[in-house]
C-alpha cells in the first residue's frame, strides 16, 4: 500500500488478504470507535468492550485469508461485533450461573430430602469434574469461576494468551456438560449451571 490516499473498503479487504499490515491498520483506525460504541452500548463496560474489540481484530488479522466478506465491510464488522458481544454475554451468564450454583445455601431454603441429596450430588459432581481437569485448565477455570478474574487478568497472571484462557474455559465447560447431561435434562435446576 504505497500510495497515500485513503482506500475504499473493498480495496482494503483485497490488500488485507495480501497480508498488507497498513491496510489492516487503516481498517482498525476507521472502524475501531464505531465497533467500540456498539459493544459498549450493550455492555456498558469500557474494559469488556475494549477486550472484545481487541480480540476481534486479533482474530480478524489471523484469519484474514479465510474471511469471506459479502457486501459492505462496515456491515460485516458490525455484525461480527454484535456476535462477539452475544458470545461474551453468554460466557458471563454461564459464569454467573455457575457461581450462583456454588453459592447456593442449603439453609436458606426449605429443601426436601430429595432436593438436598440432589444438591449434594451436583456439588460432588462439580468437584469431581474440577479434579479431573488438567492442571493448567483447572487453574484457569478456578481463577475465572471462583475468583471472578477476567480472561485478560488470567492471561496476565499465568503468562498465556487470552485465546488460550478461553480455550481452557471452553474445554472445562464441555466436561461439565458431559458430566451433568443426564442429571440436568431431568432437573429443574438445569438453568443454574447452563
Amino acid at each position: 500500500m504505497s500510495n497515500g490516499h485513503k482506500h475504499t473498503d473493498e480495496e482494503l479487504v483485497i490488500l488485507l488478504k495480501e497480508n498488507d499490515m497498513v491496510a489492516f491498520k487503516e481498517i482498525y483506525v476507521r472502524y475501531w470507535y464505531d465497533l467500540y460504541l456498539i459493544s459498549n452500548k450493550r455492555l456498558r463496560s469500557k474494559e469488556a468492550s475494549e477486550e472484545i474489540i481487541q480480540n476481534f481484530f486479533t482474530l480478524f488479522w489471523i484469519n484474514r485469508k479465510k474471511i469471506n466478506i459479502r457486501g459492505a465491510l462496515k456491515a460485516y464488522l458490525h455484525t461480527s461485533i454484535r456476535y462477539s458481544v452475544i458470545d461474551y454475554l453468554a460466557r458471563e451468564a454461564t459464569r454467573n450461573n455457575y457461581l450462583e450454583l456454588l453459592s447456593f445455601s442449603y439453609t436458606e431454603t426449605a429443601n426436601t430430602t430429595e432436593e438436598t441429596v440432589f444438591l449434594h450430588e451436583v456439588e460432588d459432581g462439580i468437584n469431581q469434574v474440577i479434579s479431573k481437569l488438567p492442571a493448567k485448565c483447572r487453574r484457569v477455570f478456578e481463577l475465572s469461576r471462583q475468583h471472578h478474574k477476567s480472561n485478560k487478568e488470567i492471561a496476565e497472571l499465568l503468562g498465556i494468551s487470552e485465546k488460550t484462557v478461553e480455550n481452557h474455559i471452553t474445554n472445562a465447560l464441555k466436561l461439565f456438560r458431559l458430566h451433568f447431561k443426564e442429571v440436568l435434562i431431568a432437573s429443574s435446576f438445569a438453568w443454574l449451571l447452563f
